[in-house]
């Protein structure tokens, strides 16, 4: 019998290690996407609000507006940005319902973004205001809340 060597012993169990590690973090991803789509006590999930959101101000939006929404979600890696772009868009419908808006505006896309992103990414989104030359003081509220 032959023996194996210890390097190859160690590149077997590095694999390993990779691959399982790899397995969890696409789980975990594939988990949060399971607890989105499983239905409220309303009967609709997460997603089936957000896709009614969206088909219900579609009408709504502008090509500034939309333009401002893509810049927006920039930062965010190619692989990931259609999602962020239709939960933060999703957001922004909600929000456009509830106030009973006519055309999707610039105050409503920045409270939208800030309300469906997390507090990391409101530097950026303060950032690009200041670049645009757009006052964020009035947001500063939304900034500021909490979850």
């Amino acid at each position: 019998m032959s023996q194996m060597s210890t390097g190859f012993s160690l590149f077997i169990v590095g694999w390993s290690i990779l691959l399982v590690g790899l397995m969890g973090i696409g789980g975990y991803f594939m988990f949060r996407k399971f607890l989105k789509s499983m239905p409220k006590q309303d009967g609709k999930s997460d997603l089936d609000w957000q896709d009614y959101y969206i088909d219900h101000t579609r009408s709504l939006w502008t090509e500034e507006g939309l333009k401002l929404l893509d810049e927006l979600v920039e930062p965010v890696p190619q692989l990931f940005r259609d999602v962020a772009r239709r939960t933060i868009a999703g957001k922004i419908g909600q929000i456009a319902l509830e106030e009973k808006a006519t055309t999707i505006t610039i105050d409503l896309i920045v409270k939208g973004y800030i309300i469906a992103t997390p507090k990391r990414d409101h530097k950026w989104l303060i950032a690009h205001l200041k670049d645009k030359q757009i006052d964020y003081t009035r947001y500063e509220h939304y900034l500021n809340a909490e979850g």
